[in-house]
């Protein structure tokens, strides 16, 4: 058991995750260490931090996810202890085994953890052992395309295809023929190899209607195991997400069923020795018949809405796991308060969901009684390219959902950008809607309705992702460059 007291962090992020830690670990009283890229000299993380240290270019290859670059920085500022955040370094077992050799204590679950649990056919494999319901499909990796075939006949179409190391709504493809397998099956190979360079692929039957429903667990070293509720994450685009939010709706009235969930998600995370904060992530049908789908072995992006039904600050507590305390609670103390709802404000073309980097010369955001702000994007600023074009996360909380999803609409129309394309309409449009006000819409949501994404330009279909994004890039730049030629006279009505 790790029981070494930590005294400075390294948070080796950027952005608002990077803004979240360290204020977490001031508030625990521990100094602080920032990293950045040359282009984030000036990020909001970088000055609050006590220390902050430049770990290479833009790119992120060449400083963020560089692990003898973020370890030199931790050594040079004596930090003890490195929390990776979400992305980058954050699942990477080696980056966490080198942490350990060089005596400086990662926040986060073991290196042996985060290895079984990112390789998908591995981590399918270790839960069907722990009893926990698995997707039908594929008993391991698919070899070729014949295989493929087989196994799509014996569980019947459509089917998904996915990278084994996969992540982010990369490298995942639904074939509703055998035609679209045949085209997708090379299509996910290379993106898998592009984007984790490993092709490794594995198939899964595509549930219909699929709510995408995960649990928040977290474990200390001494085998205590909680839950912290549900949350659901079904409105994406293109396999990401776009609105959280915690209790799940479509679990309301369905007690008996959310308890299953809890007690399977609890009994993985047992089986497989895990410690710290981690997400059971499961697809759950139109019978809310539950499958599991992944476990992230990290702090997820949609954490805040689970920290405002509970009152429990996660990032403390993996700080606190992390240097071998107990819990600062048990299962019986806790209990859902209220309803939280979480939109992700991102720079991006609205109609084809494509990121739109660029500068942002106007930022105005929200505030009043239960609304919070996840950002480290500050007026000025420029969003780049190289990174995830996410400017902000705006989280409501309401006694009811009812009263959340107004509060949401009121922060959003208090909400003004401008500088880049940004989905603040979209946003607007789906807490409008009537289906995701009853609660009961599916992952294909956006799809499905498409007067919420406004027709007009119809969304790109892409088979190579990442080679458009660099084609594309500097067109994007120039196109959002261009959106606020004079400025308005009223920034809320803009």
């Amino acid at each position: 058991m790790k029981t070494k007291k930590i005294t400075k962090v390294l948070v080796a992020n950027r952005g608002e995750i990077a803004l979240r830690i360290i204020r977490a670990a001031k508030e625990l009283d521990l100094k602080t260490v920032a990293i950045y890229s040359e282009v984030d000299e000036k990020s909001p993380h970088v000055q609050l931090a006590d220390e902050a240290y430049c770990v290479g270019k833009a790119e992120a290859k060449e400083s963020y996810l560089v692990a003898e670059k973020v370890l030199a920085a931790a050594k040079m500022a004596k930090a003890d202890a490195i929390h990776p955040g979400f992305g980058f370094l954050s699942e990477n077992a080696d980056f966490a085994k080198r942490c350990e050799k060089e005596g400086i204590v990662f926040i986060g679950p073991s290196p042996e953890a985060i290895e079984l649990m990112g390789d998908k056919v591995r981590a399918r494999e270790a839960m069907i052992k722990a009893g926990v319901p698995v997707v039908p499909g594929s008993q391991g990796a698919i070899k070729d395309i014949n295989e493929a075939k087989q196994v799509a006949k014996k569980i019947g179409f459509p089917v998904i295809l996915k990278a084994a190391a996969g992540g982010g709504g990369k490298g995942m493809r639904v074939a509703q023929s055998e035609q679209e397998l045949e085209t997708f099956f090379l299509t996910v190979q290379r993106e898998a190899k592009n984007f984790f360079n490993d092709d490794t692929v594995f198939l899964e039957k595509f549930a219909k209607d699929p709510h995408h429903i995960e649990v928040q667990i977290i474990a200390d070293q001494h085998g205590n195991v909680c839950h912290l509720f549900e949350r659901e994450c079904s409105v994406q685009r293109r396999h990401q997400k776009v609105i959280e939010e915690a209790p799940a709706p479509f679990l309301e009235g369905h007690n008996e069923i959310r308890e299953a969930l809890f007690k399977v998600a609890i009994e993985g995370a047992q089986r497989i020795g895990y410690t710290n904060a981690g997400t059971m992530e499961f697809v759950m049908d139109g019978d809310r018949n539950f499958y599991f789908l992944e476990m992230n072995t990290r702090i997820q992006v949609e954490h805040p809405v689970t920290e405002m039904i509970t009152g429990i600050d996660i990032v403390k507590e993996q700080i606190r796991i992390a240097q071998g305390e107990k819990l600062s609670f048990t299962q019986k103390e806790l209990s859902a308060n209220g309803w939280a709802i979480e939109s992700r404000l991102y720079a991006e073309n609205p109609h084809s969901f494509l990121p739109a980097p660029g500068p942002v010369k106007e930022f105005l955001l929200p505030g009043g009684p239960f609304v919070r702000i996840d950002s480290g994007l500050l007026a000025g600023q420029e969003i780049p390219m190289e990174y995830d074009p996410m400017i902000a996360k705006i989280s409501t909380w309401g006694r009811t959902r009812a009263e959340a999803i107004q509060r949401m609409s009121r922060a959003l129309g208090e909400t003004a950008v401008a500088g880049c394309l940004t989905n603040i309409e979209l946003l607007q449009r789906i807490f409008k809607h009537p289906i995701f006000r009853k609660g009961n819409y599916t992952t294909s949501f956006i799809a499905d309705h498409k007067e919420i994404s406004d027709d007009t330009v119809a969304p790109i279909s892409l088979e190579n992702e990442e080679e458009l994004y660099q084609i594309l890039s500097n067109l994007i730049r120039v196109e959002t460059h261009q959106e606020w030629k004079t400025e308005p006279a009223n920034w809320w009505q803009a």
